[in-house]
C-alpha cells in the first residue's frame, strides 16, 4: 500500500497546535447572523398543509407550496429553530447535481441521466432565480467547483469539458498538492448556509406561512385528515403532510432503516490577509474538492475566511444524533494538519471555529422519496451531504406527489424507485466501517476497489462520486 499526500507532508505539530488553540466549539455561520425568533405551536389548528422540519427541505416545500396556490394554508413546524442542523452547518455548495455526482448518478440510473442534468440545473437556475426575485441576502456567488487530482492515478478522472493540467490548475488556486483539475462553471453556486435558511424562512412568512419553532413532532396519524402531536400540547389537523426531517429519526416506521447519521466535521479560519490572499491566489473563488473516496471540501468565505471540511465521516452505533459526537480532536487536528499539507504558505493562520453534523446517508447516496398514508404524506430524505440544492427538487417531488399530478419529475424511476435498506445493529455498524476501511484503503492503492466494494457495486449500495 502506498501513502497519500497527506501524509507524506506533515506539518509540524506545533504548528497544528497553534492554529487550534483557540478555536470555538461553534458553527461559523450560525454566529455569523441574527436569527428571528418564531413562537411555538400551542392549542389546537387547522390548515391545507403542514410541513414537518425546518431546514432546506422543508422550508422551500413551504416557499414552492404557497408560490403554486397563495391561498393555501401551510404551517412549519420546527422541533429547535430554523436553519439550526444541515441547513445551517454545512460547506455551503449549491450543486446542480440530483444524483451525488455523475457517476454515481451513472451507475444508477444510465439511461435517466441526461434528463437528471437537465433537471439538476434547471433546479439551481431556479434557486438563482428566487434569490434575485425575493432579494435573498445568502452572499450567493455562482463560481462552479472545481475538482483536484492530488494524487497520478487521480489524473485521468479530470479528463473532459473543464480540464486543467498542473500548471493551469495551479494558476488557479496555488497549492504544491495540485496535479490536475476540472472546473465545472455552471454547475455550483457558494452561498451562506444559515443566510439562506433564514431568508427562505422569511420569504415563506411574507407569502403567509406559519412557522412555529420549538415544536416537536411526537406523532403523525389518521387514515383520512391527518393528526399531527406536537410536544407541549399542540395539535394539527392537515388534509396533507409533508416531512422533512432530514437525519432525524423517521415519523414513519418504514423509513426507521432507509438512513444513517454520518458525521462530518469542519475547520473556519480566520479572515485571510491581502498577503495571505496573493499568496493563494483563488481569485476565482471556486469551490473546491479534492478526489479521494475520503475527500476534502473547501470555499471562500464572503470575508475571505476558509472552510475546510470533511475527510473523516463518522458513524456510531445505534444510528443516534448526539450533541457530544460533535467534539472530536483527532479529526480536527487531521483536518488543520491536511490544510496546512494543502497550503503551507498559510503557515501560522488561526482557526476561529470548528464543528460537526450528522449527514442523513442513504445507500444509494441521494435523496429518495415516497408517499404513505392514501397520499396524504409525503417525503425526501437521504439527501447524503449534497441537499442544499437538491432539496428545492425535492420540494416539489413532494408538492406534485400530493397534488396527485404525474410530472417530468414523479415520472423519473430515481423518483419512483427506493434504496436499499441498511441492516439493523450491530451489522449496520460492523457494515458501515468495514466500507469506510475499503475504501481508505483503495485511496491507498491507487483507487482500486477491493472484493467488499465490488460486491456493492454489483446491488446497487456501492459508492463512486
Amino acid at each position: 500500500m502506498g501513502t497519500t499526500v497527506f501524509e507524506r507532508f506533515r506539518p509540524a505539530e506545533g504548528l497544528i497546535d497553534d492554529a487550534l488553540r483557540d478555536t470555538q466549539h461553534a458553527t461559523f455561520w450560525l454566529d455569523d447572523i441574527d436569527r428571528p425568533a418564531y413562537p411555538p405551536l400551542r392549542g389546537r389548528v387547522r390548515t391545507d398543509l403542514v410541513i414537518v422540519g425546518g431546514g432546506y427541505a422543508g422550508l422551500w416545500t413551504a416557499v414552492r407550496a404557497k408560490e403554486r396556490d397563495p391561498q393555501r394554508r401551510v404551517m412549519l413546524l420546527e422541533a429547535a429553530r430554523v436553519g439550526w442542523a444541515a441547513s445551517g452547518r454545512n460547506g455551503g455548495f449549491c450543486e446542480a447535481s440530483l444524483t451525488h455526482g455523475y457517476e454515481n448518478g451513472m451507475s444508477r440510473w444510465p439511461d435517466e441521466m441526461e434528463q437528471l442534468e437537465r433537471l439538476g440545473l434547471e433546479n439551481l437556475d431556479g434557486i438563482e432565480e428566487s434569490v434575485r426575485r425575493y432579494g435573498m441576502h445568502v452572499d450567493w456567488e455562482r463560481t462552479g467547483q472545481l475538482a483536484i487530482a492530488t494524487e497520478p492515478h487521480q489524473i485521468e478522472w479530470m479528463h473532459g469539458e473543464g480540464f486543467l493540467d498542473q500548471d493551469a490548475v495551479r494558476a488557479e488556486v496555488h497549492s504544491p498538492t495540485y496535479l490536475a483539475g476540472n472546473w465545472d462553471r455552471r454547475g455550483c453556486a457558494m452561498i451562506h448556509p444559515a443566510k439562506l435558511a433564514i431568508e427562505l424562512a422569511r420569504v415563506a412568512t411574507e407569502l403567509g406561512v406559519e412557522i412555529h419553532e420549538r415544536s416537536r413532532v411526537t406523532d403523525v396519524s389518521g387514515s383520512g385528515t391527518q393528526t399531527i402531536t406536537v410536544s407541549g400540547g399542540g395539535v394539527v389537523t392537515a388534509d396533507h403532510v409533508a416531512l422533512a426531517t432530514n437525519v432525524f429519526p423517521s415519523l414513519l416506521k418504514r423509513n426507521r432503516l432507509m438512513t444513517v447519521p454520518v458525521y462530518d466535521y469542519v475547520l473556519m479560519s480566520e479572515p485571510l490577509t491581502s498577503e495571505q490572499l496573493a499568496a493563494i491566489g483563488w481569485k476565482n473563488r471556486q469551490g473546491l474538492s479534492d478526489s479521494a473516496n475520503q475527500f476534502h471540501y473547501y470555499r471562500m468565505s464572503a470575508d475571505d475566511r476558509i472552510l475546510f471540511g470533511g475527510y473523516d465521516a463518522i458513524y456510531h452505533f445505534g444510528g443516534k444524533v448526539r450533541p457530544e459526537y460533535e467534539n472530536r480532536p483527532e479529526s480536527y487536528r487531521r483536518l488543520a494538519s491536511h490544510f496546512f499539507t494543502t497550503f503551507p504558505q498559510l503557515e501560522g493562520l488561526k482557526f476561529t471555529h470548528r464543528w460537526a453534523g450528522a449527514i442523513d446517508s442513504s445507500s444509494r447516496f441521494c435523496a429518495f422519496f415516497g408517499l404513505a398514508r392514501g397520499g396524504r404524506v409525503a417525503y425526501a430524505t437521504g439527501f447524503t451531504g449534497l441537499g442544499v440544492g437538491a432539496t428545492r427538487f425535492a420540494a416539489d417531488v413532494m408538492l406534485d406527489r400530493l397534488a396527485g399530478d404525474e410530472t417530468e419529475r414523479t415520472q423519473l424511476e430515481m423518483v419512483r424507485t427506493k434504496p436499499i435498506p441498511f441492516p439493523p445493529e450491530p451489522a449496520a455498524a460492523i457494515g458501515v466501517n468495514l466500507v469506510r476501511r475499503s475504501m481508505d484503503r483503495a485511496d491507498h492503492n491507487e483507487g482500486k476497489r477491493d472484493l467488499l466494494l465490488k460486491t456493492l457495486d454489483a446491488i446497487g449500495m456501492g459508492f463512486d462520486s
